[in-house]
């Protein structure tokens, strides 16, 4: 599985792309996107994707697919 950055909750702030174990997420023009050919969802390596722990919006911004 993958996450997903839902765009219109996204504030751009960044917090997500530095704690990216598999370094997944990209930003281009300020909007950043998750490669969902290489998210692994941090399983087996955390508790939890790490993205979504560092995101400030939380579950409204980054999904499960």
């Amino acid at each position: 599985m993958a996450m997903k950055i839902i765009q219109a909750e996204c504030t751009s702030c960044g917090d997500c792309k530095p704690v990216c174990p598999t370094s997944s997420i990209t930003s281009k023009a300020g909007m950043y996107k998750i490669n969902v050919d290489t998210c692994t969802e941090c399983e087996g390596e955390f508790d939890s994707p790490q993205c979504l722990d560092a995101c400030p919006a939380g579950e409204s911004c980054i999904v499960f697919l």
